[in-house]
């Protein structure tokens, strides 16, 4: 019996440091699991390599001894569009020049007229209904009263024009144009001669208006009349006012694309 308790006792004594020294296996010889945390691999299965799943999480294990699958996810890139109306065209500046016929009823009264032909040019810079004209013209009579030399007058003016109406075939305008003007010419004297030579230059003015009729973008027709204000020697030789009606017929070249810009 002693011999039997002493081999027990010697049995345990040497069990005892072999469970201390040896770790806690688990039954299926896997490799010890670690806890899932926000910031560590979560492991599916033991001895897996870890696969990423998404963009901005946590990777997690897939099987052992393959290559790391990364699921990607294609998003195209999203532009916002603002919503515009069409472009509107902008109030550009355009210009025009027109020559044409000049006819002139001229002289100190309506009474007593003078008949002038000639010719009238202008150019207009332009800036939706407003603008700029610069006009000059030339008319002459060639028998002035009866005495075989020539009457002529020579106008330099400018001044602001306003349309009130634009249609797509006709615009209709008015201006008011001031600068001077040179007349020349035989004078009737109050005894009944004639002074057959004679010229003056002062102040004139003229106001008026007319209708521009458009053939295409670039070429109209203009026709106006105007009360043309100049002066020139009277009967006894003093410089007075003459009261002048001038119209004229031109044809007008339009720089620019008045289609964009008028209608």
């Amino acid at each position: 019996m002693k011999t039997i308790f002493s081999a027990l006792f010697c049995f345990l004594l040497c069990a005892t440091p072999a469970s201390a020294q040896s770790p806690i296996v688990a039954a299926s010889g896997e490799t010890p699991v670690a806890d899932a945390s926000p910031e560590a691999p979560i492991a599916a299965e033991s001895g897996k390599t870890p696969v990423a799943a998404e963009s901005g999480k946590t990777p997690v294990a897939a099987e052992s001894g393959k290559t790391p699958i990364v699921a990607v996810r294609s998003k195209p890139p999203v532009v916002a569009v603002t919503g515009r109306g069409p472009a509107t065209a902008g109030k550009a500046k355009t210009i025009d020049a027109s020559l044409g016929y000049a006819y002139l009823s001229g002289g100190e009264s309506f009474s007593n007229r003078m008949r002038l032909n000639g010719v009238d040019a202008s150019f207009t810079i332009r800036n939706s209904r407003l603008g700029i004209r610069a006009d000059m013209g030339y008319a002459r009579a060639a028998n002035a009263l009866g005495t075989g030399h020539h009457s002529d007058l020579l106008s330099y003016l400018a001044g602001p024009v306003f349309y009130p109406t634009r249609h797509r075939r006709f615009d209709t305008y008015i201006h008011v144009l001031v600068g001077g003007a040179r007349v020349s010419g035989p004078v009737r004297l109050k005894a009944g001669a004639i002074l057959l030579g004679g010229w003056a230059t002062g102040y004139a003015w003229a106001v008026g208006g007319g209708v521009d009729y458009w053939f295409s973008d670039s070429l109209a027709i203009r026709s106006g009349a105007d009360y043309l204000r100049t002066a020139y020697y009277d009967p006894s030789l003093a410089v007075r006012g003459q009261n002048n009606i001038r119209t004229t017929a031109s044809v007008v070249y339009f720089f620019g694309k008045r289609s964009r810009t008028w209608r």
